[in-house]
């Protein structure tokens, strides 16, 4: 009895071969007619995919005839599409496909083959078609984890590019490609920031980038990021206000402070946010109150102090410079009160004047530099800045270099 089984069963395996063309030809016909996006493909991807559904077809016939010596051949039939496959149609896409061939083929069966095989042949599409829907799942998937690698060397290229400086067009093309808009975001503005402190454990690093990349995006701005050996570089897009941003993004970050470096126009200029960032993160430790995030531009005494040049001309040129034009008085009564211990009173007396004058003048102070020599932090900046403009510019009223 079972040999006669047997016999029938190649028998009805020899039947279904004899109609794979025709079940072929009707599953193209049946995906121009129900699937509109299908239509609107080009005439060499239409090809790769009658292909792949050709193979499918070929592909159940062994498997029908034998499953046992063909239980890979689900996960097997996508191996005749390029690679470029995945890229030309979703995962949906692709369930819609091997829906509509399914349910043409239950219809088409019932006239290409003897009444007595239908039944045996619809129960055997059922089966193939979950494991087909699994090989599927499983093709996107890959795609989607060696796309996930490739974009990260990316990432990591783009962001090592823009700290070295060697930020130029290219790099702005490999930035678009991983979703870097470069437009203004929900802030209003295009500009550029880059944020650097110390990476996460490595237990917790796996998927950090996207972490960030996410919740700046919720925040209007866009994200590329980069772990490089011990610190987590981020670069922000679209930010008006970089600092705001970087609170919502702290807790991906590992212990520690983080520094936002300045903001500026575009991210082909982002190598001085990021030059200004990293000196900041070396220099923060010299501060131990230092806010999280602190601006890079909060720690010039301390960059100054580690050796950063660029924080010592910044304080020169933008703190004590101004502070020479004229006669010099601004100089000499902040110079005064600083020596004073900050003392007002004290000041008046070592001048030889009001202390309404001198509280007038260190209130043009702050209006010059930003600085507010009444604020203990803000006074350390401005006794470094006026080291550094004396041992730089010692000649009051010149320009300082």
């Amino acid at each position: 009895m079972a040999k006669q089984d047997s016999k029938a069963h190649r028998a009805r395996a020899d039947r279904l071969q004899g109609q794979t063309g025709a079940l072929a030809t009707a599953a193209t016909a049946a995906m121009e007619e129900k699937l509109p996006w299908f239509r609107g493909l080009s005439a060499q991807d239409r090809s790769w995919i009658g292909l792949v559904a050709q193979s499918g077809i070929t592909a159940f016939v062994d498997w029908f005839r034998d499953p046992e010596e063909h239980s890979s051949m689900p996960t097997r039939i996508f191996g005749s599409a390029p690679r470029e496959f995945t890229r030309v149609i979703s995962l949906h896409q692709t369930v819609d496909l091997v829906r509509t061939t399914i349910e043409m083929m239950e219809t088409a069966i019932d006239d290409l083959l003897p009444p007595d095989d239908v039944p045996a042949v619809q129960q055997a599409m059922q089966r193939y078609a979950r494991e087909v829907a699994f090989a599927a799942a499983t093709v996107y998937a890959q795609a989607a984890e060696m796309r996930g690698a490739w974009d990260a060397r990316l990432e990591a290229l783009v962001v090592d590019s823009v700290i070295r400086g060697e930020a130029d067009d290219s790099v702005r093309s490999r930035a678009s490609a991983l979703g870097w808009t470069g437009a203004a975001g929900t802030t209003g503005s295009a500009e550029v920031a880059v944020v650097v402190g110390r990476a996460p454990a490595a237990e917790g690093n796996a998927n950090v980038a996207d972490a960030v990349r996410h919740a700046a995006r919720e925040a209007g701005a866009d994200a590329l990021c980069a772990i490089q050996g011990d610190r987590l570089v981020v670069v922000l897009g679209g930010v008006g206000k970089p600092v705001e941003i970087v609170q919502r993004l702290a807790h991906w970050f590992g212990p520690g402070p983080i520094v936002v470096g300045p903001v500026v126009k575009d991210l082909m200029a982002a190598v001085t946010s990021a030059r200004a960032a990293v000196a900041g993160l070396r220099a923060v430790p010299a501060w131990p109150g230092a806010p999280r995030p602190v601006q890079a531009d909060e720690l010039l005494p301390e960059r100054s102090l580690s050796g950063d040049g660029h924080a010592r001309r910044q304080l020169a040129t933008e703190v004590y410079g101004p502070l020479t034009m004229g006669e010099g008085v601004l100089l000499d009564t902040v110079s005064a009160y600083l020596d004073s211990g900050g003392s007002i009173e004290a000041t008046a007396r070592a001048m030889f004047i009001h202390a309404n004058t001198v509280r007038y003048r260190l209130k043009r102070v702050a209006d010059l530099t930003g600085y507010q020599p009444l604020n203990p932090r803000d006074a350390f900046t401005l006794r470094v800045a006026l080291a550094l403009g004396r041992l730089l510019n010692p000649e009051p009223g010149n320009t300082v270099l």
